[in-house]
C-alpha cells in the first residue's frame, strides 16, 4: 500500500489519524508492553467516526444522550486513550498516556469503565463488547419508548476485531441484535486476517459478512483506510432500519515493518522500526509530540456536540417535572421512595400468611409488587421464563413493535443475556434481572464475573439451585456453584430461606450501585421460617439468629435457603434431648463478614459447636466453622462432596443426609 498516495490525497485526515498512531506507537514503547497493531490499522476508521458521525462532547462526558462508543477489541486500549486525550477530555491530558500500563492510570492495559467517565465498558476479554453493545442498543430502544425520541436518540458504535468474532459469544449477540432490529448498533469490524498465532486462515474460515446477513444485519464491505468509504459507509449505516456491520479491510501495525502480520498484534518497541513506521508516516516529531494544529483540529472535533447537547437540555428541561425527576432518579440508581414502605408491607402480609412456596415463585411475587412501581426494571430468562418465574404481568415483552416492553425472552442465550444485562445497566436508566438454571451460570460465567469487575448492579436470578431440582439429575443439579459465585469479589451472592427473606434479598440487590447480585432460588416448596413480621431487613446483616437455644447453648446450627428449615427441626430433636441449640441463617455470606466482629461475635461467640448445612461444597464455609471463635474439632458440615444424582427431591435429600436426624446426630458427635 503507498502511504505517501494516501497522505497526500487527504492530507488533513492523514495528520489527524497519523496522531493516533504515533501516540500509540510512543506509549507502548514508553510502557515496553501493549498492543500497536490495533490501533494502528483502524485509526483511520476511528478518525472519521469521531470526526464527521459520532455525537459526542468532550466536555460533558456523562451526557445522557451521547454516542456510545465500544471498543470491544480492548487489547487495542490505546486507541481509545489517543482519542480520548486528543478531542480534549479532562482525565485524559498527556501524561495519562505517558503513565499507560502503568500504576494508579487511568490508561489501563485494557480499557476498566470505572477508571474514566468516557470509558463506556470494561473490554479485553473478547466478544464482551460486541454483547455488551446489544444490551446498550436494547436500553436506547427502550428509553427512547418511555421518554421520546427528543430526549433519548443515540447509537452505539463498536469497533471488534477477528477474535470477538470467533468467541461464541459473539453469535449470541448478533443472532439477539439481528432479531430485534437494533437500527441504532453499527458494528466496526477490523478486518486484519490476524490473529496472535499467524493468519486468521490457520483456524476460521468463516465468511463473517455472510454470518450477519444471515442473523438480519445490514453489510457494507469496505476499504478500512479510505476515509471516503469510511464515511459513506457510516451514513449508510445510519439510514438503515437494521443493525449493520461494516467489514473495514485493513492492515494490522498499517506502515510498520510488522505490517499484517502476528508480530503486529503486540507491542512494537524496536526503537529503529518506530522511527522508520513515524518516517514513513511523514511525522517528524519527538515522543508523545502533537503539533498544535493538529491538536486544535482534534479539539475542535471534541467540541462539535457542544451545541446539539445544549439542545438537548433544552427538551430535557421542557419534559413534565414527573418525567425528569424519574429520569434523573433511574439514571443514578436511586431507588424511589415507595420501595421500603412496599416492601416492609409484604413482608407483613408472608409472616402473617407463611406460605409454602418455592422461592423462585417467593421471587415472582416480590417482583409483582415491585416491577410496578420500578419503571426501571427489565426482567428476562434464557427460555426459562416459566421455571425462573421471572416475567409479572405488568412488564409487556420487548419486541420489534413493542419498544416499551421490559420483559426480554432471550432465548438459549445465557452468556448473551448476561453480557447485554452488562450493556443494559453500563448504559444507565434500567436495572436488568435475567433468570436461568443456578447450574448454567457456567454458560453466563464470564459475564457474571465482568458485572463484578465493572461495578454494575445486574441481579441474576438463578433457581433450581441444589438437588432439590431433583429428577433432571446431576447435569442440572449445582453442587459447586454457589462457592464459585461466592468466590467472586464484589458480588452478592443471596440465598434466602422463604418468602421474607427473598423480599429483603430483593429490596437490597434493586438499591445497590454498584455490586451485582446472584438469587440462588429453590424449585422445591419452603415452609416458612420468618413467622414474626420485623421491619428491619435481616438479611441486610448476612446472617442473623433465628432461633436461639433454650437453656445452655451447646450447639450453633448455621444453615442457608432450602436447609434452614431443616436445621430448625434438628434444633426441636435436640432441645427435647436438653442440648440447647441456636439455629443462625446465613443468606448473604458476603453482607455477614462486612458486619462489624461485635455483631459476628454475638451470632457465632465461641463455645459451642458448629455444623454448617447447605446443599454444596463446603469450600468457603470454613471461615464460619472453624473461623471466627470456631475450632476444627467442634465443626462439622452437612453438604455435597460429588455430584448429585436422578430422584425425587425428598430422596435425595435424604441420601445425602440432609434430615434432622442426621443433623442432630452430627451434632452430637462434637460434644
Amino acid at each position: 500500500m503507498d502511504l505517501n498516495a494516501l497522505r497526500t490525497a487527504n492530507p488533513d485526515h492523514w495528520s489527524k489519524a497519523t496522531a493516533i498512531r504515533a501516540l500509540t506507537l510512543d506509549a507502548v514503547a514508553a510502557a515496553n508492553s501493549g498492543h500497536s497493531g490495533m490501533p494502528m490499522g483502524m485509526a483511520d476508521v476511528a478518525t472519521v467516526l469521531f470526526e464527521k458521525h459520532l455525537k459526542f462532547d468532550a466536555a460533558a462526558p456523562l451526557w445522557p444522550d451521547r454516542d456510545r462508543f465500544i471498543l470491544s477489541a480492548g487489547h487495542g486500549s490505546m486507541l481509545l486513550y489517543s482519542l480520548l486525550h486528543l478531542t480534549g477530555y479532562e482525565q485524559f491530558p498527556l501524561q495519562e498516556l505517558k503513565n499507560f500500563r502503568q500504576t494508579g492510570a487511568r490508561t489501563a492495559g485494557h480499557p476498566e469503565n470505572f477508571l474514566a467517565d468516557a470509558i463506556e465498558t470494561t473490554t479485553g476479554p473478547l466478544g464482551q463488547g460486541i454483547a455488551n453493545s446489544v444490551g446498550f442498543a436494547m436500553a436506547e430502544e427502550m428509553l427512547r419508548a418511555q421518554y421520546g425520541a427528543g430526549v433519548v436518540d443515540h447509537r452505539t458504535y463498536v469497533i471488534a476485531g477477528d477474535g470477538c468474532l470467533m468467541e461464541g459469544v459473539s453469535q449470541e449477540a448478533i443472532t439477539l441484535a439481528g432479531r430485534h432490529k437494533l437500527r441504532n448498533l453499527i458494528v466496526l469490524w477490523d478486518n486484519n486476517s490476524i490473529t496472535i498465532d499467524g493468519p486468521v486462515a490457520l483456524s476460521d474460515a468463516t465468511d463473517q459478512p455472510a454470518r450477519f446477513r444471515a442473523a438480519g444485519w445490514h453489510v457494507v464491505e469496505i476499504d478500512g483506510h479510505s476515509p471516503d468509504e469510511i464515511d459513506a459507509a457510516l451514513s449508510e449505516a445510519k439510514a438503515s432500519t437494521r443493525p449493520t456491520m461494516i467489514a473495514c479491510k485493513t492492515h494490522i501495525a498499517f506502515g510498520h515493518a510488522a505490517q499484517d502480520t502476528s508480530k503486529g498484534h503486540g507491542a512494537l518497541t524496536d526503537q529503529a522500526q518506530l522511527q522508520a513506521a513515524k518516517q514513513a508516516y511523514g511525522w517528524n516529531y519527538g515522543p508523545f509530540e502533537i503539533p498544535s494544529d493538529v491538536k486544535s483540529a482534534w479539539e475542535a472535533i471534541g467540541k462539535r456536540g457542544a451545541e446539539a447537547r445544549h439542545s438537548w437540555q433544552e427538551r430535557f428541561d421542557a419534559m413534565s417535572n414527573t418525567k425528569r425527576e424519574t429520569f434523573n432518579r433511574t439514571l443514578a440508581l436511586e431507588a424511589p421512595k415507595k420501595l421500603s414502605a412496599t416492601i416492609k408491607a409484604f413482608k407483613k402480609q408472608m409472616s402473617e400468611t407463611a406460605p409454602k412456596l418455592a422461592t423462585r415463585s417467593s421471587s415472582e411475587k416480590v417482583l409483582e409488587v415491585l416491577n410496578p412501581i420500578m419503571a426501571e426494571t427489565v426482567g428476562g430468562s434464557a427460555d426459562l421464563t416459566g421455571s425462573n418465574n421471572t416475567k409479572t404481568g405488568d412488564l409487556g415483552v420487548f419486541d420489534v413493535d413493542n419498544r416499551k416492553g421490559r420483559y426480554v425472552y432471550w432465548g438459549i442465550r445465557e452468556h448473551g443475556m448476561a453480557a447485554a444485562m452488562n450493556g443494559m445497566a453500563l448504559h444507565g436508566g434500567l436495572r436488568p434481572y435475567g433468570g436461568t438454571f443456578m447450574c448454567f451460570t457456567d454458560y453466563a460465567r464470564p459475564a457474571m464475573r465482568l458485572s463484578a469487575l465493572m461495578q454494575v448492579p445486574v441481579v441474576y436470578v438463578m433457581t433450581h439451585d441444589s438437588i432439590g431440582l431433583g429428577e433432571d439429575g446431576p447435569t442440572h443439579q449445582p453442587v459447586e456453584h454457589l462457592a464459585i459465585s461466592r468466590a467472586t469479589p464484589n458480588t452478592y451472592v443471596f440465598r434466602p430461606a422463604d418468602t421474607v427473606e427473598t423480599a429483603e434479598a430483593w429490596e437490597i440487590a434493586l438499591t445497590e450501585t454498584k455490586t451485582p447480585s446472584v438469587l440462588s432460588l429453590t424449585r422445591q416448596g419452603l415452609p416458612a421460617v420468618r413467622l414474626e413480621h420485623k421491619n428491619k431487613n435481616l438479611v441486610a446483616q448476612g446472617g442473623y439468629v433465628l432461633a436461639d437455644a433454650e437453656g445452655k447453648r451447646q450447639v450453633i446450627l448455621i444453615a442457608t435457603g432450602s436447609e434452614v428449615h431443616v436445621a430448625l427441626a434438628a434444633r426441636d430433636l435436640l432441645q427435647a434431648e436438653g442440648i440447647g441449640t441456636r439455629v443462625v441463617s446465613l443468606p448473604c455470606m458476603e453482607l455477614f463478614a462486612q458486619q462489624d466482629e461485635a455483631y459476628r461475635k454475638r451470632v457465632l461467640p465461641a463455645g459451642p459447636v458448629r455444623v454448617g448445612i447447605e446443599a454444596g461444597v463446603r469450600q468457603g464455609w470454613d471461615r464460619w466453622l472453624t473461623g471466627e471463635r470456631g475450632k476444627w474439632n467442634k465443626a462439622d458440615f452437612v453438604g455435597m462432596d460429588r455430584f448429585g444424582a436422578s430422584a425425587p427431591a425428598e430422596e435425595l435429600f435424604e441420601k445425602f443426609g440432609f434430615t434432622a436426624e442426621n443433623v442432630a446426630a452430627r451434632a452430637k458427635g462434637l460434644l
